[in-house]
């Protein structure tokens, strides 16, 4: 039987503000989205009543948020950032320059959930991701697009 490992690896930073959201949607968010809703019921006749609908759409968006971070949260595991190592991995930053270029560019390597103002990211499992990790400074590696192989160097980890 194959071993099951967590779907996700996520930064400590980005596990707590995940947490944090999910408690508060389903505390204060489910009481307050309930109250919206009795409040548009007061109001008459829901079947012409845009304020219902309008908290009952809302209600369904939060709810649907609810489950990707309850199932986020289940099948996630925390990197422990403080053991950097000498190679790219989740939760690095990564600078690389393509082949032909002169400039260089950043990039964090994580999950979309990370979302980072200083850094672009690099989902792991993008071919660019994969293509990255493991690689030290000094690497050349490549990947495909579009039938087309992009070769990248990594200059530097951060």
């Amino acid at each position: 039987m194959a071993e099951s490992r967590p779907l996700h690896e996520l930064s400590r930073t980005a596990h707590d503000r995940l947490k944090t959201e999910h408690d508060e949607l389903t505390g204060a968010g489910r009481v307050d989205i309930a109250a919206k809703i009795e409040a548009a019921r007061a109001l008459g006749d829901l079947s012409e009543n845009g304020d219902y609908h309008a908290a009952k759409e809302e209600q369904g968006k939060m709810e649907g948020r609810i489950r990707h971070l309850t199932a986020l949260l289940q099948n996630s595991t925390i990197v422990d950032d403080s053991v950097k190592g000498h190679v790219v991995a989740v939760g690095r930053v990564v600078t690389i320059r393509f082949q032909g270029d002169t400039d260089t560019e950043k990039f964090l390597i994580g999950s979309i959930e990370e979302r980072h103002e200083d850094y672009e990211l690099v989902s792991p499992g993008s071919p660019l991701g994969q293509a990255l990790m493991g690689a030290a400074p000094g690497h050349v590696v490549s990947y495909e697009v579009n039938s087309s192989s992009i070769q990248v160097e990594v200059v530097s980890l951060d």
